[in-house]
């Protein structure tokens, strides 16, 4: 699927149960639908890398928004600003250090297959919000 240049696109890994299940929690609570999301195994991430000059191995979660790129803690918290309550007050730990959220958050990052698993494809998502997936 294509996407309008206006709209905010998620890229996640798409064989971590951790982070599928984050895309549902987003699909779930968010105020408005407004994200897109693409695993960073598909085209359009690769097309993105490319674009943004985004490292190969690159495995945070990256929000692609108003032509800017936001990856690891930074990005997690933007997109929990979008949120339904409580949920949008996450955005309190902006004001901690940069360096120390995106400790906490590679330190995550680098257990969740450990702590959460992985699939061997990428989950195929429901019908009813498939529109909102790019390949």
């Amino acid at each position: 699927m294509n996407r309008e240049e206006n709209e905010p696109v998620i890229l996640y890994d798409g064989v971590c149960n951790l982070c599928n299940a984050s895309v549902r929690f987003i699909l779930k609570y968010e105020k408005n639908p407004r994200y897109r999301f693409a695993p960073l195994q598909g085209g359009f991430a690769s097309k993105v890398r490319h674009e943004y000059a985004l490292p190969e191995d690159a495995d945070s979660v990256v929000l692609i928004e108003n032509n800017q790129i936001f990856t690891a803690s930074t990005a997690a918290l933007r997109i929990a600003k979008q949120l339904k309550v409580p949920w949008s007050w996450l955005i309190i730990f902006e004001v901690l250090p940069v360096s120390f959220r995106d400790a906490v958050y590679h330190w995550i990052a680098r257990n969740r297959y450990r702590w959460f698993g992985k699939k061997d494809y990428c989950e195929v998502p429901l019908p009813e919000v498939a529109h909102r997936f790019l390949s």
